[in-house]
């Protein structure tokens, strides 16, 4: 049967490094080790002033291309997420697609998501390639956290990282679904935990002064800057996410002792191991990798999954579970049966 299979992944992440040394000079009340035993993370990448989000997805793509030797004017599919597209039009996507030499037969658009952004990329993209409208597609992902981040706001400078991802995904024949089942969902209730308000139509920067406000634990931050409600974001965390690991189980007829790896959103070390331990998944397939690029958003996932098949830790036919989770709120789960062609 007509499948859509992953063959391969990329990552970039930007030259400049952001060390816990560096943050603490700023911060004096957390020092480099406090930070590291919040988070988990040593180091995060930012973009420079003249780099942006689409600059790291085309390196990603390209080194992908490169290592793949994969034909460009075969491609016929490019998906892209961000939220930090270049323009408000046109779609970023079809830049990339002459950034990259890719033939005008691409189909090419993005879409908005964060940090549950693989999972739903790879469902669309499985569905355009089983149902024959391509055979051939690049799944790009790219975020600079750092543009909408004050430099004085410790609660998300500390955890993100600007970074991009790309993933080859082919129709091949398979006896089976190589990606899926999948849990997809949203509570837009929760939209105002984290966000940006200013910038956008609704409310545009320029039509009222930016003013800068600083909240109880010394966080500054305008209308313009990243916004997170942590408390509320792990909340929403610990009461959803191991119902929807849970659901994606029953509705594939797996059961844990099944998977050989559990891929989670890399957002805090701390938010990942009460998962663990909530949910009940042994160290030896439970992946954390986020210590020298911190919390990347929608690129966690397949930085960890390139990370562990680069290290020889993921064979043929392993099974990878995936889940992401975060702004909107948004969550996708999805099983991976790892059987690349090459």
């Amino acid at each position: 049967m007509r499948v859509a299979a992953i063959q391969a992944l990329e990552h970039h992440l930007p030259e400049r490094r952001l060390t816990n040394d560096e943050l603490a000079e700023l911060y004096p009340d957390w020092s480099a080790q406090k930070i590291f035993d919040k988070t988990g993370i040593r180091e995060r990448r930012v973009v420079a002033p003249d780099e942006f989000a689409s600059d790291l997805g085309a390196a990603a793509a390209e080194k992908l291309l490169t290592r793949t030797g994969m034909d460009r004017s075969s491609i016929d599919l490019l998906v892209y997420c961000t939220q930090s597209p270049d323009y408000f039009l046109p779609t970023t996507a079809c830049i990339l697609q002459e950034r990259l030499g890719l033939p005008t037969t691409t189909a090419a658009f993005d879409y908005n998501l964060g940090c549950s952004a693989f999972p739903y990329g790879l469902a669309m993209i499985r569905g355009l390639i089983e149902t024959g409208a391509a055979s051939t597609a690049l799944l790009v992902m790219a975020e600079t956290y750092s543009r909408f981040i004050h430099p004085m706001d410790k609660s998300v400078r500390t955890l993100f990282g600007d970074a991009a991802s790309a993933v080859l995904v082919t129709a091949t024949e398979r006896e089976a679904p190589t990606l899926g089942p999948f849990v997809l969902g949203t509570d837009g209730k929760g939209a105002n935990n984290l966000i940006v308000k200013r910038g956008g139509i609704r409310q545009p920067i320029g039509t009222e002064p930016l003013v800068e406000t600083t909240d109880k634990s010394g966080n500054v931050r305008t209308e313009a800057n990243l916004y997170m409600n942590g408390p509320a974001i792990l909340e929403f965390t610990i009461r959803r996410i191991p119902a929807v690991f849970k659901e994606l189980l029953a509705r594939a007829e797996v059961t844990l002792s099944d998977v050989r790896w559990v891929i989670m959103h890399q957002a805090n070390e701390y938010m990942l191991r009460y998962l663990q331990k909530k949910i009940g998944i042994p160290d030896d397939k439970f992946a954390v990798h986020l210590e020298h690029c911190g919390n990347t958003v929608s690129s966690t996932i397949p930085i960890v999954l390139q990370h562990l098949v680069k290290e020889g830790q993921v064979k043929r036919d392993d099974l990878l579970l995936t889940l992401g989770f975060g702004v909107g709120y948004s969550w996708g789960a999805n099983l991976i049966r790892w059987s690349p062609d090459r």
